[in-house]
């Protein structure tokens, strides 16, 4: 009898469970549509540029926004935890910045606002909804089915799109560098210059080389890319197809690129790379996801969820064990390689000829 109740109040539980887990699946589109919102109306922002906490009217004011609509939207921000309530010196109730909210602050230092927005976009909206068909289809990608070519045609098309996904990489890269700067500096020991491949508009080089300014940079990206990248001491930009070749430096850069891209693609970036670098102090520098399916931690949702991201948006990209990573390291002629993990999503991998 005992056993048969315990066995109840567990399945009664577990029902409970289900049916709070249930409601935040159905409407998880609705959570990221309220976060979007948030960044359009630039709540953080406003926030931040108030010095202190503000209250309903404060805030409303500054927006331009009816109080009421609004006060629905912070107490749902609320509830996640996004923003926080504090009193102020007359006693009043105040919305306040979080260290999560300072992340949806437009131009911050530590800002992901244009990495969500073009991950709520209806682009990158329309290939998630399609992700069924990737597996059906065995191969096809979601993104060709929803806008008819692959996702670096259609940016290239679209300076717009491709404008805000630059605009993402940037903001990624201001919260990552910092991690690799700090974590593990020794990497850029010895090493006179450096090639980013696919550095996008240079935020990441323009860090790396104000923190070690004995490198030299080299932006290496398509052409309508580096053309609107930016200026800067000891940088050039060079535009070309890292598929043909990749411009001589004693180390190749490469954060959030090959994972989007199937393996044979990756191990021809590799070997062009190689093929870039000195033989003798010669290394790649590869900033990536490594899925640890047997060791989870805070991060692991993270890097499965861009899993599911790239299996979406691109053709047979995809993040990778330590073994896969291994395997194109291998392939493309690479003899010794040291993973180095980071306070980040990504971790760094070094290899060497």
């Amino acid at each position: 009898m005992e056993e048969t109740q315990r066995e109840t109040n567990w399945c009664d539980e577990e029902d409970q469970q289900a049916e709070a887990s249930i409601w935040k699946y159905i409407f998880g589109f609705t959570e990221i549509s309220v976060v979007k919102c948030a960044i359009e109306l630039g709540i953080a922002d406003a926030i931040e540029s108030h010095g202190s906490p503000m209250t309903l009217s404060e805030l409303s004011s500054a927006l331009t926004c009816a109080p009421s609509p609004l006060y629905r939207i912070m107490r749902f921000l609320m509830h996640r935890g996004i923003f926080k309530e504090e009193l102020n010196t007359h006693g009043s109730p105040c919305y306040a910045q979080t260290s999560l909210s300072r992340r949806l602050v437009r131009y911050g230092e530590h800002s992901m606002a244009a990495f969500f927005m073009v991950n709520s976009s209806p682009m990158a909206m329309a290939s998630l909804h399609r992700l069924s068909a990737r597996v059906l289809a065995n191969g096809t990608s979601p993104f060709e089915m929803a806008h008819g070519e692959e996702a670096w045609s259609f940016l290239a098309a679209n300076p717009a799109q491709s404008q805000l996904v630059n605009e993402a990489m940037a903001s990624d890269a201001r919260v990552v560098v910092p991690a690799i700067i700090h974590g593990c500096p020794e990497v850029f020991d010895g090493l006179g210059s450096l090639v980013d491949v696919g550095g996008g508009n240079g935020t990441t080089l323009q860090m790396l080389v104000q923190a070690f300014p004995w490198l030299r940079g080299i932006n290496f990206d398509l052409p309508h890319v580096v053309s609107e990248a930016l200026e800067f001491h000891m940088v050039e930009n060079a535009g070309g197809n890292m598929f043909e070749s990749v411009p001589k430096a004693d180390a190749a850069f490469l954060m959030w690129i090959l994972h989007g891209w199937g393996d044979d693609e990756c191990i021809q970036i590799l070997k062009n790379c190689r093929e870039a670098i000195s033989e003798d102090k010669g290394k790649i520098i590869i900033v990536e996801a490594v899925i640890e399916e047997a060791k989870m931690d805070k991060l692991s949702d993270a890097r499965l969820t861009l899993d599911m991201a790239m299996m979406a948006h691109t053709n047979a990209g995809k993040e990778r064990t330590f073994k896969e990573w291994e395997f194109l390291l291998r392939k493309a002629g690479f003899t010794r390689y040291i993973a180095k993990f980071i306070h980040a999503v990504q971790s760094v991998i070094e290899a060497f000829p």
